[in-house]
Parts: structure tokens; sequence; C-alpha cells
């Protein structure tokens, strides 16, 4: 049986680099690991051990990586007993990581499709920053960024120096790294912060979407990560608008490498629906075949 993630998948004794805490019970730790940080890939994730106590690894997503000075950069938020003694872990300790795991997002290629709309909700948001760092690479994509928490942002928010059309007025939050990278992005929640919209991603999506004129609009693909009833939203969103949409599930796994078949999701295939395992077959999925 073919098995494409055979030889790609590194196990690393990873230098902790950095660890830095944010509101929100929110850490993003930089972890020297050269195998990983060469290989990884926008919605590409590690498996790592939290504690030598707890021998269960903990799935994380990656959020940036380095592959000239072999680092990766995880953001995760505290919930449980393994991300609680994760946050105990300190700068100059070992981490045993594996990955990088799963199949990334695959953009288009063709300059058809330059217009990537990107959508990340709570965790699912460092899949997002990895996946717009590698388009601003790319010739001919313009990305879009729209990032939503409940909880204080894992970043300072700052008002953006890019115009957004369609973005309500009084919009103005953004991400500081990804204006310095020249990438438009806008914030939103619930929770009344300012410069932010108040309400959800997919509302702010649908401003956007509904001020590009039709020729515009059918150059957009969309990307997202987040809860799965956010998700389930921009499924329905990219429906609604015929556009294409691919997104990264979150999904509880035990050996993440598609041995124990703990994470599996039905998913629709030309031969009808079918089993597929999130760590592996994914974690990213054409929206369709999910919702």
């Amino acid at each position: 049986m073919n098995k494409p993630h055979r030889d790609t998948i590194f196990l690393e004794d990873a230098d902790i680099l950095s660890h830095q805490a944010f509101e929100g019970d929110q850490f993003v730790m930089k972890l020297l690991a050269p195998h990983c940080a060469q290989k990884a890939q926008p919605g590409s994730f590690v498996h790592i051990t939290c504690d030598p106590q707890l021998p269960m690894r903990r799935p994380i997503s990656i959020m940036r990586v380095s592959p000239e000075e072999g680092w990766v950069d995880l953001l995760y938020k505290r919930v449980g007993r393994g991300t609680t003694l994760l946050a105990k872990r300190q700068a100059g300790e070992k981490i045993s990581l594996m990955g990088p795991i799963g199949k990334p997002f695959s953009p288009s290629p063709s300059p058809e499709r330059g217009k990537p709309l990107l959508i990340g909700g709570g965790v699912g948001m460092p899949p997002m920053i990895f996946l717009a760092d590698a388009l601003r690479k790319e010739a001919g994509k313009e990305p879009m960024v729209i990032l939503g928490s409940e909880v204080p942002f894992p970043f300072k928010p700052a008002p953006s120096r890019i115009m957004v059309p369609g973005i309500p007025k009084g919009v103005i939050a953004a991400m500081p790294l990804l204006d310095d990278w020249e990438i438009p992005s806008r914030l939103a929640s619930l929770q009344d912060f300012p410069g932010c919209f108040e309400g959800y991603v997919t509302d702010l999506a649908r401003h956007w979407i509904d001020a590009l004129d039709m020729t515009t609009r059918k150059s957009v693909e969309i990307f997202a990560c987040g809860p799965h009833p956010m998700l389930e939203a921009v499924a329905a969103l990219a429906k609604a608008y015929d556009i294409p949409c691919q997104v990264s599930l979150e999904e509880f796994m035990a050996c993440a490498v598609g041995g124990c078949a703990g994470c599996v999701v039905e998913v629709e295939t030309p031969e009808g629906p079918a089993m597929k395992r999130v760590c592996v077959d994914g974690p990213v999925f054409d929206a369709r075949q999910v919702f």
C-alpha cells in the first residue's frame, strides 16, 4: 500500500528556544527542529510530548517556520492536562517532536485564482499565518486574511496601513506581522475589542466578497481552519458564492500517523462515502467533501 507520508515525518528532540505567554491562556513556543522546518508546509502539524510524565502526545498546528534557521513556531491554548503541562516548559529544555504531519493546503497554481481568502478562528489561526507567508512569495497571489477570536488575540492588534474595499467603517484592527508582509488582514470578535468587526468571521468575509466585482470574485478561493461550527459556516458561505474552499479539520488523535484510525471522519468521494483519517488523509479537505 502506498503511504505518501512515509519518510516525510521526523522524530526530533527539539530545543525550546522561547516560550511566550499571552492573554486567554495562549502560548507561542519556538522550537529548534531543523528536519521538521525543512519539510513543513502550510497546514502541517506536529505531535509533541507535552511532558515526560504524559506519554500521550498532543497535535499542534504549525504557525511559522524558518527552513534556513531550522525553527518552527507553534501557537496553542491551555485547555487540558496536556497543554497545562506544556505551558510549564521553559526555554532551554528539550521536547520530543514528531512532524511535519498531514496533507497541506493546495492553492491553485492558476493565475485565475489570484485572490486567496484565508479565514482562521481561535487556535485555527496558525495555519492561516503559515499559508499567508507562503502565498506572499508567489507571483500573482494577493491574499486577504480574516482572523477571529473570543479571547484576546495572541498578538497586539494595530490599525492596518492597508485599505480594504468593502470592510465596514471603523474595522481597522489587523495583525501587525501581516501588515509588515503587506498582506491585508482584519479581525473579528463578539467581545467588542477595539477596531475589530463585531460579529463572526463569515459575516466579515461576506462584506469583503460582496465588494468584489463578478470578475474578481471568480478569482477567489477560500482556505479556513478553526472550530467545527466556524468551518461549517465557511463551507456554507463558499457554497453560496460558488467559491472553491479547503478546510483544515481539528480532531482528537492518538498516534497521528494513521495507525490507530482514532481520528476518522466521513468524507464524500466519487465512489461514495468513505472514512478518512484526519491525521494523514487530512487535516486539509475540500469543504464540499466534509460538509
